[in-house]
């Protein structure tokens, strides 16, 4: 290159977007560390990893002209999953060290939300071997090697890779991206990756390896099961400790342990895997949840409908549905037909509404249905209920006139919000705009996205915006809520679709006596009943509430010349769920089978209480009250039970 065409590149120049909107103009060919130090030196010195147009991407990756720039530092959150990520490349290099490299094969190592893993073939170790690995890890992180990027090319990147068909196989993905990948090296150890990472092994705090899972390649069932590794990484021992601490919580109010102590449900080999069979005190529960939801539905103006399990794809390639989800749907061929599971309510919903014909003082037309739909997740990724081949959702599709989007949309937040502070669960609300696959014209996204900002900044609501994280025919408010151990999950939600009404050519006669195009919402309260399910059984550690509850009142005869009394007492109570412990056992074992049964309430009788015609009481969290009259007890739970409150309060005055 002769010294004017260097003068002349010197000379260009890009530009990137900051979150506060301000731009930066910087050398072409600057990275994100480039970028950061022109900010500030500050700055600069502290960058871990960077964000263009929310990617996560290393500080050594080129800034391109128009980006928008997030840079990310030490001691954020981000921070944290950059160490991780280095975290699990300490794992695979003692892994090579421990277990003959020859034999054992990488495959991928990123950082998760809680830590990270990585995945091995040709890997025979179990939970006694985690503490070894442990102890070569910290070796590694005490040598402190420096981790070193290097961009090498494609033919040179096959020679390092000879010997590792699953790295090789991502290699070929890459390669129809650029002539050029990078490698990440500490030690003698090199992996491909593209980062980012911290800048040595000492810059890694404190390392846990969990526990070890099978895994298919790339979560395919028809590839090779490998060797999961799961660890976390921290920046402290104290993070850590508290850590463990949640994750032991967590496991203590695991959902599948729980259902099966209780009777709540069942997942069997026999019937299929991500098929939940409910028992009757699950479904027990179930119901509550259900008649919950239709009192709000009914007081709201819906009308129920139902649709079928199976519908012809027909239906589905009208929707969009079968080119966003064919790969998640049940399909199958009934003689010249094809056929597919519905992975959704809407699309039955709207031939419904197609098949009269509307005026505009019909609408809103409102339409619910507890719809069961089918989704073919990989088995890997099925656990309990949280994640299903079947799940019924608490649908709603309402089919409303543009000019009640406002008051609709506001209805609903108030029947969602009624729902979560039900269950007394504080929450957040995220507007998800446009995801990359969607379907309509960037016309109908953003006027509806701004229909939905609109109600937000109406009602002074605080929201984040999840960019790209729309439902494909339409943008959404999500709600997020916390359970009693401060995990976040995704739960209800409200959408605005433009597309659906159009693909199925529905209108309605407005005023003007022309055919105009309805507004389609989507909204569910709970989300799906399985996951909320879980849900609240984790978060009330199967403690549910009193109108919950599968079983509400167990009476407890002292001896079994009381047990006719019980049954007496028992019949008082018939609008609840009340039984009769009239086994042949202490009181003290009938109390405790009570108490770990999760029941609310026990009334204890003996020839004290026969005698005076009243009862005992005992509530789960062990508190007692003697000399109990019945009508007032009953009279309190009437009230406990109507007003949906969530602890056992009897004894609680």
């Amino acid at each position: 290159m002769s010294d004017s065409d260097s003068d002349a590149n010197a000379g260009e120049q890009l530009t990137v977007v900051l979150p506060d909107g301000s731009e930066l103009a910087v050398d072409d060919g600057a990275t994100v560390e480039d970028c950061a130090y022109e900010i500030g030196p500050g700055l600069g010195r502290d960058t871990v990893a960077g964000k263009l147009d929310g990617d996560f991407v290393a500080k050594e990756a080129p800034a391109y002209d128009g980006a928008e720039l997030e840079i990310i530092t030490e001691g954020s959150d981000e921070s944290l999953r950059v160490m991780r990520h280095s975290a699990s490349h300490c794992l695979a290099q003692a892994v090579e060290r421990l277990y003959d490299e020859e034999t054992v094969k990488l495959a991928i190592g990123p950082p998760t939300d809680e830590g990270f893993y990585y995945d091995f073939d040709n890997l025979d170790i179990d939970e006694s071997d985690l503490r070894d690995l442990e102890a070569e890890i910290e070796d590694i992180i005490a040598e402190d090697y420096e981790i070193e990027r290097e961009d090498v090319s494609i033919e040179e990147a096959e020679e390092r890779l000879a010997g590792e068909p699953y790295k090789l196989e991502l290699l070929e993905e890459l390669a129809e991206e650029g002539d050029t990948v990078s490698f990440y090296k500490q030690g003698e150890w090199e992996d491909l990756c593209a980062g980012p990472h911290v800048d040595s092994t000492g810059e890694i705090g404190v390392v846990k390896l969990l526990e070890i899972a099978g895994a298919y390649w790339r979560g395919d069932e028809e590839n090779e099961m490998q060797t999961r590794i799961y660890g976390t990484a921290f920046e402290d021992e104290g993070d850590l400790e508290a850590f463990i601490k949640r994750k032991e919580e967590a496991e203590k109010r695991d959902h599948r342990k729980i259902g099966s102590e209780m009777n709540l449900f069942s997942i069997q080999d026999v019937t299929g895997p991500g098929l939940p069979l409910y028992h009757p005190p699950g479904k027990t529960v179930l119901k509550e949840l259900e008649d919950f939801v239709e009192d709000l539905n009914q007081d709201a103006g819906y009308d129920y409908v139902e649709t079928p399990h199976v519908f012809k794809t027909d239906l589905w390639h009208r929707s969009g549905h079968y080119e966003n989800y064919a790969d998640d749907m049940f399909i199958f061929d009934v003689g010249d037909d094809e056929f597919g599971l519905k992975p959704m309510n809407c699309p039955g919903h709207a031939a419904i509404f197609q098949d009269q014909s509307w005026s505009y003082r019909d609408l809103p037309i409102r339409y619910a249905e507890n719809g069961k739909v089918y989704r073919k997740e990989q088995r890997g990724e099925l656990s309990g209920l949280s994640r299903v081949w079947a799940f019924t959702i608490d649908d709603g599709h309402l089919f409303i006139r543009p000019d009640q989007i406002e008051q609709e949309v506001e209805e609903i937040m108030d029947m969602i919000t009624d729902v979560l502070e039900t269950f007394d669960l504080e929450y957040e609300m995220a507007l998800a705009t446009r995801p990359e696959k969607s379907v309509g014209s960037d016309e109908i996204w953003e006027h509806a996205e701004e229909q939905l900002e609109t109600v937000l900044e109406k009602r002074n609501l605080e929201y984040e915006v999840e960019e790209g994280d729309g439902a494909f025919y339409g943008p959404k408010i999500d709600f997020a809520f916390e359970d009693a151990i401060g995990r976040a999950w995704d739960g209800p939600t409200v959408q605005l679709d433009f597309n659906m009404p159009d693909r199925f050519d529905l209108s309605y006669v407005g005023e003007d006596n022309e055919e105009h195009e309805p507004v389609m919402i989507h909204r569910a309260l709970y989300g799906s009943y399985e996951r909320f399910f879980m849900m609240l059984i984790e978060h009330y550690e199967g403690r549910f509430p009193l109108w919950l509850a599968p079983e509400q009142i167990r009476v407890l005869p002292i001896s079994d010349a009381n047990l006719g009394y019980a049954h007496r007492v028992a019949n008082e109570f018939d609008d609840f769920r009340a039984e009769v412990d009239g086994r042949d056992s202490t009181l003290e074992r009938k109390i405790r089978a009570a108490h770990d049964d999760r029941v609310p309430y026990q009334i204890i009788v003996g020839d004290n209480e026969e005698e005076a015609g009243n009862i005992s009481v005992r509530d789960r969290f062990e508190d007692q009250e003697y000399d109990v009259d019945i009508e007032a007890f009953r009279s309190h739970l009437e009230a406990e039970r109507d007003e949906q409150r969530t602890e056992p309060d009897f004894l609680q005055d």
